[in-house]
C-alpha cells in the first residue's frame, strides 16, 4: 500500500510539473524566441555622447559581402524593447546594419536604462522628461559611431516609431548628415522648421490615426514650398502603431497587409538611398 501511495504521489507531481511546463511553453515570448533563433550577429555596444554620458545600443549586422547602409532605429515611448530589437534584426536580414539606441541610458535607477525601471509608466514618464537637446546629442553620437564602422558605407538613415517617429522628424531638422528619415506615425516638427530639412523624409501612417494625420497636409505643403522631399503614405484599415500590431500573432488581415506593404516600401527606399 505504501508503494502504491508513493507511486501515486510521483505520478501526481510529475503530471503537475509537465502541466506547468506546457503552460510556460504556451506563454513563451515569440519575440524573444525569434531573436534567440536569429542567425545574424547582434551585440550590445556602448557609445559615448558629446556630454560624456554612455549610451547602450543594440546593433545587428547583415550577412553581406560589401559595406552596408546603416539605419538608426529609434524606439517608441515604451523604451528599448525586444520588439525594437527584432525590427533591427529584420532590417539586418534585408541587408542593412541596424542600430537601436536606448535613449533612456543612464536615466533609470542606479544609472540603468529602459530595463531598470519598475514599470511601463515609469518608462513613459522618463521619456517625456527627455529634452530635444539630449536626444539630439545622443543621436549625433550614434550616427557617428555607426558611420565610422568598417562594415558600413557612408549612408546613415534614421527611423522611428510613434515617439521615435517624432524624434526622427525632429532629427531630420537638425542633421544634414543623414541620408534619409523614415517616420512611422510620428508627429511633424513646427512648420517654420521644415525648410531646415535637407534629407528626404518618408512618412508611414495609419488611416485611423487623426491625432497624427491631421498635420500631414500642412507639413506636405510647407515641404513642397521649401523644396523638401516629404512623401507621406497612409495605409488603409489600420490605426496607430500598425507596424508593431501587424507583426503580432493575432494581427488581423488589414494590419498584416499594411505591415507587409510598409516594410517592402521601407526596404525599397533604403536600398535606393
Amino acid at each position: 500500500m505504501k508503494i502504491y501511495h508513493v507511486l501515486l504521489l510521483t505520478i501526481l507531481i510529475t503530471g503537475q510539473f509537465l502541466a506547468s511546463s506546457a503552460a510556460a511553453d504556451s506563454h513563451a515570448d515569440p519575440i524573444k524566441e525569434e531573436l534567440e533563433k536569429s542567425p545574424r550577429h547582434g551585440e550590445w555596444v556602448k557609445i559615448t555622447a558629446a556630454d560624456k554620458h554612455e549610451l547602450n545600443a543594440f546593433i545587428v549586422f547583415p550577412e553581406v559581402k560589401e559595406p552596408a547602409t546603416a539605419i538608426i532605429v529609434i524606439h517608441e515611448i515604451f523604451g528599448l524593447t525586444d520588439w525594437i530589437r527584432l525590427v533591427a534584426d529584420k532590417l539586418a536580414a534585408d541587408g542593412f546594419v541596424a542600430i537601436c539606441p536606448d535613449l533612456l541610458s543612464g536615466m533609470g535607477p542606479d544609472g540603468g536604462g529602459t530595463e531598470s525601471f519598475a514599470s511601463g509608466d515609469d518608462v513613459r514618464r522618463a521619456i517625456r522628461g527627455l529634452t530635444t537637446e539630449r536626444v539630439t546629442t545622443d543621436l549625433d553620437a550614434v550616427r557617428k559611431y555607426v558611420h565610422d564602422l568598417p562594415s558600413t558605407n557612408d549612408k546613415v538613415a534614421v527611423s522611428g516609431f510613434c515617439w521615435g517617429g517624432k524624434q526622427t522628424f525632429s532629427y531630420a531638422v537638425h542633421s544634414d548628415e543623414i541620408a534619409g528619415a523614415f517616420v512611422f506615425y510620428g508627429s511633424a516638427p513646427a512648420i517654420k522648421d521644415i525648410p531646415k530639412i535637407s534629407a528626404p523624409v518618408y512618412g508611414f501612417y495609419g488611416e485611423s490615426d487623426n491625432r497624427i494625420n491631421a498635420t500631414i497636409d500642412a507639413t506636405k505643403a510647407a515641404a513642397d514650398a521649401a523644396k523638401v522631399k516629404y512623401e507621406p503614405v497612409i495605409y488603409k484599415g489600420v490605426g496607430h502603431a500598425f507596424l508593431r500590431r501587424g507583426m503580432e500573432e493575432n494581427a488581423n488581415d488589414a494590419q498584416k497587409k499594411a505591415t507587409k506593404e510598409a516594410w517592402e516600401r521601407w526596404v525599397t527606399l533604403l536600398r535606393g538611398l
